[in-house]
């Protein structure tokens, strides 16, 4: 089940950007405003995910330096 969740994640988010960016450009001036909160979702997906990731490795790294202390 965590491998749909990561693949779709990794495959909504930059579709969310370029769906905004598509929008921003192509559309009125008066419905542009719509198409803000697609793109900022999809690039907080984006920064959740590398954060996440960046935090999680350096939980392994302080466990695999706990045990060559040992």
């Amino acid at each position: 089940m965590k491998i749909k969740k990561r693949f779709i994640l990794s495959c909504v988010a930059p579709f969310m950007i370029i769906m905004s960016l598509i929008g921003l450009i192509f559309r009125e001036n008066t419905k542009k405003m719509f198409y803000f909160p697609i793109g900022l979702m999809g690039i907080g997906i984006i920064l959740e995910r590398g954060f996440s990731r960046k935090f999680y490795r350096k939980n392994i790294l302080k466990k695999i330096n706990s045990y060559k202390k040992k």
